[in-house]
């Protein structure tokens, strides 16, 4: 998935604000993040072929999105890291979740709306293995909060 990204990591996705043309009107598009949690499991148990054919479909999914201009940054992310708690007092090893609550990767894409992000998601490989799903949030601007 990364060579696919190349390019785009450099950008600040916070402050790119696409606009949509609607004939005499221009609308600012928005960023959402999508957060693909579960499948983690199934997905070690494929064999090596099957997980390359695999990360083919995402491959040619995100490379549509790309095309589109909806795709800013995306990575898969490691099983492990570590979890600070308390100012910095704490820090453990982690995150352990179980199943569907393992965050396997993200992906920013531009939609018009959270409607036109949540329709865009459809298409998303992870929904290959039963039980995972994507959570769609908007990415809100630091302006006024």
């Amino acid at each position: 998935m990364s060579n696919l990204l190349r390019g785009l990591r450099h950008k600040d996705v916070t402050k790119y604000k696409p606009v949509q043309d609607y004939g005499h009107k221009l609308k600012p598009m928005s960023n959402f993040l999508y957060l693909f949690r579960g499948g983690h499991e199934t997905y070690n148990q494929l064999s090596q072929e099957e997980k390359q054919a695999h990360m083919q479909v995402w491959g040619e999914w995100m490379g549509g999105l790309k095309e589109k201009g909806q795709l800013l940054d995306g990575l898969p992310l490691a099983e492990d890291g570590k979890v600070v708690h308390q100012k910095g007092e704490l820090v453990t090893n982690g995150p352990y979740a179980e199943g569907a609550e393992v965050v396997g990767g993200y992906l920013i894409v531009v939609a018009k709306d959270i409607d036109e992000a949540v329709e865009m998601s459809k298409g998303c490989p992870i929904f290959d293995y039963d039980g995972s799903y994507v959570e769609v949030r908007e990415i809100l601007s630091m302006d006024g909060h």
